[in-house]
């Protein structure tokens, strides 16, 4: 019997992402949890000793495997309960069908409530699970009537996500504005013809010298250029819109008799000019608090640290990692989003994957980080501003890439050591709910 629960444990522990030789440095010993469809599914964080915070995390992410993510075991080493999930579309983005992300997270907080001590819960928006969280959340608070407007590309059943239990707090840690906008910010607006994705108009080519690009290092590129190309990527979406909307009219007439859902593909989708030039989305528009490696928090206009990546000339033209493999439903309900330039005319409230809208109906306690090292400092301030929440609180950790571990690369740029990136970032979300929800 002693060896069956041991070989139990160990099987416990390979289902959430963790090897034999890890278990003794992980705080806790995970639970397998399995959840309903079978493709949902969860890991169990408890502190191994010392007294539990009545308070418990839930980690969960459009895509990833989150069920081993960074957050679960350094929470759990601070005396929280957390679960890390994965959903449905697991490892699948063609499986995508966005609305129904709320299900599994219901599943979550609700098992979570049920957990003996647990007296509040908290989502974590890690990513591209910021817009997932707060989709949920929104639709928690508000109802239906948020996820089902007129104007949304792709609308929610009433049904479905009726009455779902409230979150009572948030954690956006480096929340992508919305899988939508970063999907919006990559297209490659030289591409006038999907049928012929080479064919590229020079005049927006964002790795052609002429235009500023550097192939070796940092690329550069003039205020008249980026406003042309954030005006054409926004032209570009819109088109690839139209054509989804056409098809899935198509298949609903029965003019497509393919049947509910069609392949859909875009190609050259890793153009993102933040990624090739540290000029643009740099900053922070006005002083932030910003947690600096020796732990003191300074306030100032914020600027990221991060390094350039011109590898991505060569991965635009490749279908790993350079295309989209979507369906017509996954790209309206998860990649899709109205606008008229890409980096300062969106139409955020056009999908429900977007984090951007979905806070303006949020109004439990939030805490929004950005990592120092990454590009989204000037988004995280911005998801902070349209918060509805009356208890926010933003701040920048310094030199922590959007992994949330220490930017090396960063600090061969700069000199500076940036080792604590991961202690203060999770010492700082733990006082932050500990002060907000203090044990019985």
């Amino acid at each position: 019997m002693l060896f069956i629960n041991k070989m139990l444990k160990f099987a416990l522990v390979l289902a959430a992402g963790l090897t034999a030789c890890s278990l003794a440095e992980a705080q806790s010993h995970p639970e397998y949890i399995q959840f309903s469809p079978s493709a949902t599914k969860g890991a169990l964080y408890k502190p191994d000793s010392g007294k539990t915070s009545p308070v418990a995390f839930l980690a969960i992410h459009r895509t990833s495997n989150f069920m081993s993510m960074i957050a679960t075991k350094e929470l759990s080493q601070r005396g929280f309960m957390v679960l890390g999930m994965n959903p449905r579309s697991d490892n699948n983005e063609a499986a995508v069908n966005f609305e129904e992300i709320a299900l599994d997270i219901r599943q979550g907080v609700a098992f979570l409530k049920q957990q003996p001590g647990i007296k509040a819960v908290i989502l974590i928006g890690h990513s591209g699970g910021g817009p997932s969280t707060t989709y949920y959340q929104a639709v928690a608070e508000k109802g239906p009537s948020y996820c089902n407007g007129p104007d949304k590309l792709s609308k929610c059943s009433n049904d479905d996500v009726a009455a779902l239990p409230k979150a009572d707090g948030m954690v956006l840690l480096d929340a992508h504005p919305g899988n939508t906008i970063n999907t919006l910010r990559s297209l490659n607006p030289a591409v006038t013809n999907e049928g012929k994705p080479d064919d590229l108009d020079p005049a927006l080519d964002p790795f052609s010298p002429q235009n500023g690009f550097n192939a070796k290092g940092d690329s550069h590129y003039s205020a008249e250029f980026i406003d042309r190309y954030s005006k054409a990527q926004s032209a570009r979406m819109n088109r690839l819109i139209d054509r989804a909307q056409q098809m899935q009219a198509d298949l609903k007439s029965g003019k497509d008799q393919r049947g509910d859902d069609a392949p859909f593909i875009a190609f050259r989708d890793r153009a993102r000019l933040s990624d090739i030039s540290t000029d643009v989305w740099c900053c922070t528009e006005r002083p932030e608090k910003l947690l600096k490696n020796d732990g003191s928090i300074s306030t100032e206009v914020v600027r990221s640290v991060r390094v350039s990546t011109p590898k991505n000339a060569k991965v635009d033209t490749s279908l790993n990692g350079g295309a989209l493999f979507l369906t017509v439903k996954s790209f309206l309900s998860a990649n899709a989003i109205r606008s008229k330039d890409a980096l300062n005319d969106i139409d955020i409230c056009s999908s429900n994957n977007s984090t951007l809208c979905a806070v303006q109906s949020i109004s439990v306690p939030m805490l929004v980080m950005a990592m120092g090292g990454h590009y989204f400092i000037k988004d995280g301030e911005t998801i902070f501003d349209l918060s509805a929440s009356k208890d926010k609180d933003f701040v920048v950790v310094e030199g922590a890439v959007h992994g949330m571990t220490p930017c090396k690369p960063c600090s061969e740029q700069t000199g500076v050591s940036y080792d604590n990136a991961t202690r203060n970032l999770y010492d700082y979300v733990a006082n932050w709910a500990n002060k907000r929800f203090p044990a019985l």
